[in-house]
Order: structure tokens, then C-alpha cells, then sequence
């Protein structure tokens, strides 16, 4: 219980970064971070981009709130390169803070986007996904949540591979990378493992307390349950460096943090 007030809590402050709901519309700016020579945090005000870099070409993890668009492009050019260096998008799920974007980085050349194959017919906008089981607690942190977004719906996007639990997605100059199929934030949501330099991405499976330390079973889920089971089954990986949706990564010593978070109270 105690864990769950410190989770409200940090939703309280999340909430309070938001805009007054009459402007319908989240002023979008970015903070370009390096974590590592390849690997680069694009935090946003809602929903955390990242990119990895290659001589070969760039891959972006999520894309943001519609309209970042603009702002991965200047973030790709403050790093050397040009947005026709993308070579590929990874959606973690299909919700509107981390799919946003995706239909117009899509069009920026020889683009390919993944998701999970389960999250892969909202992505195109085949049909529309499901709303998050609520626990009531937070029902009116999701209603202040909701009350500060953006109105307009994810412009639908194409989905060239549809990925599954443990599929390898080559990043280029041999490093590669694993989905790690992770349910129940929505039933497609997925991590990218990059094993031999211990980098997770987690999507909304995992937060962070904003402002904060505190590890966190990511918030809204389609399945609560099954949530929790993908919480601590990537907490079992070998993770030197966490980055998450939403909350700042954590860069050093992740995963004994993570497997701390996973147990319960």
C-alpha cells in the first residue's frame, strides 16, 4: 500500500508538468542526453524517445506525442546525422505518447517500423485498442492525465515487421537486439534488450518516479496482472542501463533496482 501511495504521489507531480486542460495541447520541446557514445535519451515533457547510433544507420525507440517529429529531426542533426540515416522505428505499444509520431518519421526514407504482432493492428488503426483496466486508485489520476492531452487521435501508421518474444533485431555493425515480449500495459507492448551492452528499453512496462528514485510497475494496464509478470520477468535480465517511458533512465546498476521494484511489498 505504502508503495502505491509513492506511486500516486509521483503521478500528482507528473500531472502537475502537464498544461491546464483548456489548451487541449502539451507545449513539445526536448533535452538531447547522451548515455552512452551510441545511445542517446530524448526526454520529452510525456513519452521518452531514444535513439541508438551506428555507422550504419540510426534506430529510434518510440516516437513521442504527434507533432515530435520536428524535434527527433534537430535532435538526429545535433548528433551529425540526417533524418535519411533512420534506418528503423521500434514501437514499445501503440499508445498515442510513444506511436504519436510514428506515421510521419515513417515517411523520412527507407524506413522500417516494428511492433509486437499483438499491438500491431492498432498501430495501422485496423481496429481500435483497448482502454486501460483501471485500479481505483487510478481512476482520477487517469481522468487528470486525460483532462492535459492532446485531443486528436495517433494518424495510423504501417507496421513492416511484426515481432515476437525473442526475435532478434540487427542494429548494424553486428550489434544486435531482442524483443522481450512484455503484457499487460497492452496486450502488444514489448522491450528491446541489447545483451552484449546491457541496455533495456522497457516502454511502459517499467517507470520512474518523476523527480525521483523510485522504480515503478508502469501505471494504466490493459492487464494488471500480466503487467506485473512482464515487471519481473525484465527485471531477470542482465541490465546495466534502463530506460523507460516515462521517468528519467537509470544508468549504472539497473538491474538490482529493477529486481528490487519487481518484489512485493
Amino acid at each position: 500500500m505504502l508503495s502505491m501511495l509513492r506511486t500516486s504521489a509521483g503521478l500528482r507531480r507528473r500531472r502537475q508538468q502537464l498544461p491546464p486542460p483548456a489548451s487541449k495541447r502539451l507545449p513539445l520541446h526536448v533535452d538531447l542526453i547522451p548515455l552512452l557514445p551510441r545511445l542517446s535519451f530524448l526526454r520529452f515533457p510525456v513519452g521518452h524517445a531514444y535513439l541508438w547510433a551506428d555507422q550504419e544507420g540510426l534506430t529510434l525507440i518510440d516516437t513521442g506525442m504527434p507533432g515530435s517529429g520536428p524535434l527527433i529531426a534537430e535532435a538526429i542533426r545535433r548528433l551529425g546525422y540526417r533524418t535519411e540515416d533512420l534506418r528503423r522505428v521500434v514501437l514499445t505499444h501503440f499508445h498515442i505518447d510513444h506511436a504519436g509520431s510514428a506515421a510521419e518519421i515513417a515517411e523520412w526514407g527507407a524506413v522500417e517500423v516494428l511492433a509486437h504482432r499483438a499491438d500491431a493492428p492498432f498501430i495501422r488503426g485496423q481496429v481500435e485498442g483497448p482502454p486501460p483496466n483501471l485500479l481505483d486508485w487510478e481512476r482520477p489520476l487517469w481522468e487528470q492525465v486525460q483532462a492535459g492531452l492532446p485531443e486528436e487521435t495517433v494518424a495510423p501508421v504501417r507496421v513492416d515487421r511484426e515481432l515476437d518474444d525473442g526475435d532478434v533485431i540487427e542494429l548494424g555493425s553486428g550489434v544486435t537486439a531482442t524483443a522481450v515480449a512484455a503484457p499487460g500495459h497492452t496486450p502488444g507492448s514489448v522491450a528491446v534488450h541489447l545483451p552484449a551492452h546491457r541496455v533495456l528499453f522497457t516502454g511502459d512496462a517499467i517507470a520512474r518516479v518523476p523527480h525521483g528514485e523510485q522504480i515503478i510497475l508502469g501505471v494504466f494496464n490493459v492487464d494488471p496482472a500480466r503487467a506485473t509478470e512482464s515487471f519481473a520477468k525484465l527485471a531477470e535480465l542482465d541490465t546495466d542501463i534502463a530506460c523507460f517511458g516515462h521517468g528519467e533512465p537509470v544508468v549504472g546498476g539497473a538491474g538490482p533496482r529493477l529486481r528490487t521494484a519487481a518484489r512485493p511489498d
